[in-house]
């Protein structure tokens, strides 16, 4: 098969960067029920411009290209070692173009493999079946809405739901608690695939391969028929919305399997997947590997969304719609910052404001925040701003680095040091995705500082804002995790962490768990 390497190739390129036509669908059915305005809109407007970009780019829709994860059926005697060794050359080949991340790290070391390839990356899954031909099919299922996969065992007690049964209503019960459990920090809208039944590994496994089911099928199983149009309809109406601000859609798809169980044990798996949802299959010619068809409908070339603008253009021209927005809480005001920020200005800050920043932005994540708790930093922070953001680099023959993609991460990981750190260093602006806790909102509160969410996901349309790298530090711990200082114009995020003490996520999550204790009540006889 001497095109299986390319064609591999050419499906991960694919699935990294052009959204399937299911889901554009999705997304704009979405956008359809969103009151013009709202923040969930004007969320909205950024994603379907990301998804144009990065068709039109050839570049990652989302930083964070996730796990790869391949399921191949094959004819009984395909060679199914070289399958494997050619999958591991494209992905790192893949990784090497800059079209994947580089996500794959030592478990002990925190060592970044670099080539996304190591002990378990990626993953390959072989099934023999009985057509002649070969069929591989990827999925990128980033690390943010991995984290919010849940698991339940049943019987159990739900947070707002009560009593959960080994029976149909006990699972809703199960699967509305899991899209209320993601907020906006697994990127809402999403998709969930639900497992019921099986052992604790085989129970996430069914449940990420409903992921592979397109939004637009049809459940045989009449029960599970039900169970998926029931969530569909329902909760939809716990108000989370598009990155948790709130809204008419929080959930795109819900795909639901079922599969034997032990006696003892009765799992309800969910696998959540943010709106970015990229999986994609290829069907090959079993002799030569050529691509003889592919397995989801590719993405159109017919725009998203015609009247698609920035976050912060679609604000400005539309005061009279923001004003009037069930979310707006009166007029929302936009406001240019040039780094460093004073304490002056951030006071004048509140929740909904949209803010425009110019200057000098440095990324942040996990590993940058442990070591900023016992050591200095490498740059003045005083009245910096700080992203939480593992981009996808790449870097020319003269040494000069690009940024490719530049989404924000979810910032609830770093929840255990980010208050310390903001007092340490004087840091004014957070910027990630998800929103933060109590400690870091105290902190905010205490010494002038606000949190700022960007669009998750939005990889695209906030690599464009960053105009020049001007320099980087901690390269050992890998190209996400280290801390890239960047020449920044036109970055767009809204405050919903301020420095008066009020939180949208909070708000947000206390009215959304309201709602969800409205279908305690047996739906399923």
């Amino acid at each position: 098969m001497q095109h299986f390497l390319q064609s591999v190739y050419d499906l991960i390129v694919e699935t990294s960067t052009n959204l399937p036509a299911d889901v554009r669908r999705a997304i704009r059915n979405a956008q359809s029920l969103e009151d013009k305005g709202t923040r969930a809109a004007l969320s909205l407007s950024t994603i379907a411009q990301n998804i144009e970009m990065a068709e039109t780019n050839v570049s990652p829709i989302c930083q964070d290209t996730g796990m790869p994860t391949f399921i191949i059926h094959c004819p009984v005697g395909a060679d199914q070692i070289t399958m494997k060794r050619q999958i591991r050359e494209a992905v790192a080949q893949a990784t090497k173009d800059s079209k994947l991340r580089t996500n794959s790290v030592d478990s002990l070391t925190g060592a970044n493999t670099g080539d996304n390839l190591g002990p378990g990356t990626p993953v390959i899954h072989f099934e023999q079946w009985e057509r002649d031909d070969i069929e591989v099919k990827l999925i990128l299922k980033g690390g943010g809405c991995e984290n919010k996969n849940i698991q339940y065992s049943l019987p159990a007690e739900i947070p707002g739901l009560g009593k959960a049964g080994r029976d149909l209503d006990g699972i809703r019960k199960c699967v509305m608690h899991s899209v209320y459990q993601a907020q906006g920090q697994g990127c809402s809208a999403g998709v969930i695939g639900v497992g019921i039944g099986g052992d604790r590994t085989t129970g996430y496994e069914l449940a990420k391969h409903q992921l592979f089911r397109s939004l637009d099928d049809v459940n045989p199983n009449e029960d599970l028929r039900k169970l998926e149009d029931y969530v569909m309809e329902n909760a939809n109406k716990l108000g989370i919305g598009t990155m948790g601000f709130g809204g008419q859609v929080t959930l795109l798809g819900c795909k639901v399997g079922v599969m034997n169980r032990l006696p003892a044990s009765f799992f309800v798996s969910v696998a959540y997947n943010c709106w970015a949802y990229r999986r994609q299959g290829v069907v090959l010619n079993a002799q030569t590997g050529e691509i003889q068809d592919w397995v989801y409908e590719r993405g159109s070339d017919q725009p998203m969304n015609e009247t698609a603008q920035p976050v912060a253009a679609a604000e400005a021209s539309q005061p009279e719609a923001a004003a009037a927005a069930p979310d707006a809480g009166g007029e929302r005001r936009e406001i240019v910052l040039q780094t460093p920020i004073s304490e002056e200005q951030i006071r004048q800050l509140k929740v909904g404001d949209v803010v425009i920043i110019n200057g000098m932005m440095h990324t942040g994540r996990d590993a940058l925040h442990k070591y900023l708790m016992d050591h200095d930093s490498p740059v003045d922070l005083n009245g910096a701003a700080i992203y939480h953001c593992g981009p996808v680099m790449s870097q020319d023959q003269a040494g000069n680095w690009t940024v490719r993609a530049a989404g924000p991460t979810t910032s609830i990981r770093e929840e255990p040091y980010q208050g310390d750190i903001i007092k340490k260093f004087g840091i004014r602006a957070v910027i990630g995705k998800g929103g933060m806790g109590p400690k870091t909102l105290a902190a905010l509160k205490e010494h002038g500082g606000v949190y700022l969410n960007a669009i998750g996901g939005a990889a695209q349309y906030y690599a464009r804002c960053f105009k020049k790298v001007e320099g980087v530090d901690f390269m050992e711990f890998g190209i996400p995790e280290a801390m890239w200082h960047l020449q920044t114009e036109g970055f767009a995020a809204i405050v919903t962490m301020d420095s008066h003490g009020n939180s949208l996520h909070a708000d947000v999550e206390k009215n959304s768990l309201q709602k969800l204790e409205q279908f305690k009540e047996p739906v399923f006889a």
